[in-house]
């Protein structure tokens, strides 16, 4: 048994988030956001977290927690993607910022991103698919073909960005974020030689759970009666909440196990990582270094994912 728990790998709650010239990371008591400046420099923020032993019971109870995280993460996601760049900004911009034109710009932002999500992977996949008569009528069939799109979809627009210069760049702020975890998780001191020499595939990366969440979706759409392509995107809106849930509670399995099953589940997300991730220089391992130090709590079991 001893020696079964000696070779057992550490696994940490740490995760992160790559930001425009900066990293976020979540620890179980502390939050960070490191970034670096136009001038060279590094900026450094931290906030207080309770994701430890005394979290509140909705982010501990199965199904709600994946929802509730998600949510957090997202709302959590787009404020600190927004501060960093702003930390981007010249003195000019800036004063066009406190003018509100900034934030305006940022909302409007938001809003278009929400409304071509809905429609890239709930509207778009239901449509194409309901235009065959010969299998819209076919619940199961249609269900996996509506998946099928929608992979296909998110596989192109992730594969589409990456040719964007800045894109690829925060690419490799998320590459340097997965192997300072991975370099954390195998015990190594945090330098950036040792991070350097480790994977930039991550099991519990965000890029795997929406993978997950897409292959959720489809076993549960299959049990959906609907036909009608209206009514089918009520359904999946309906029912987000639920897959979400589901969604998480697997990500976790494939987190916490190493067998043919979690394997499986986790292929697409990994090789999905090829694209959402890119070998980062070692001044973005630096930065990533800077924010995963802050969140690292004292005590080691709290750090137990």
């Amino acid at each position: 048994m001893a020696k079964n728990q000696s070779n057992e790998k550490f696994k940490s709650k740490i995760g992160g988030q790559a930001l425009i010239e900066g990293i976020m990371m979540l620890g179980p008591n502390k939050g960070a956001m490191a970034c670096r400046l136009p001038d060279g420099s590094v900026d450094l923020e931290t906030w207080d977290e309770n994701n430890g032993k005394n979290a509140p019971w909705y982010k501990k109870t199965p199904l709600v927690r994946g929802c509730v995280n998600f949510v957090e993460s997202m709302i959590r996601g787009y404020k600190y993607m927004m501060k960093s760049a702003e930390k981007q900004l010249t003195e000019e911009e800036k004063a066009e910022e406190n003018s509100g034109i900034f934030d305006i710009v940022m909302y409007i932002g938001m809003l278009i991103g929400i409304v071509m999500a809905v429609g890239l992977f709930m509207f778009l996949p239901k449509w194409i698919v309901g235009l065959f008569s010969g299998i819209a009528e076919k619940r199961i069939i249609r269900s996996i073909l509506e998946g099928v799109v929608k992979i296909v979809i998110f596989v192109g627009y992730m594969a589409l960005v990456s040719l964007m210069k800045d894109i690829r760049r925060q690419y490799e702020y998320h590459g340097a974020e997965h192997k300072t975890i991975a370099c954390h998780e195998a015990e190594l001191p945090l330098t950036v030689e040792n991070v350097r020499k480790q994977s930039r595939f991550h099991k519990r990366c965000g890029t795997s759970f929406i993978f997950i969440v897409l292959i959720i979706s489809i076993l549960v759409m299959c049990l959906v009666p609907f036909t009608v392509t209206w009514q089918r995107i009520v359904a999946s809106l309906v029912l987000l909440p639920f897959i979400v849930g589901i969604s998480y509670e697997c990500i976790r399995l494939a987190g916490n196990h190493d067998n043919v099953f979690t394997r499986i589940l986790s292929a697409p997300g990994l090789a999905m990582q090829r694209i959402t991730t890119r070998e980062p220089d070692d001044s973005m391992i630096e930065i990533a270094i800077t924010a995963l130090k802050e969140c690292i709590p004292e005590d080691k079991s709290e750090d137990k994912w």
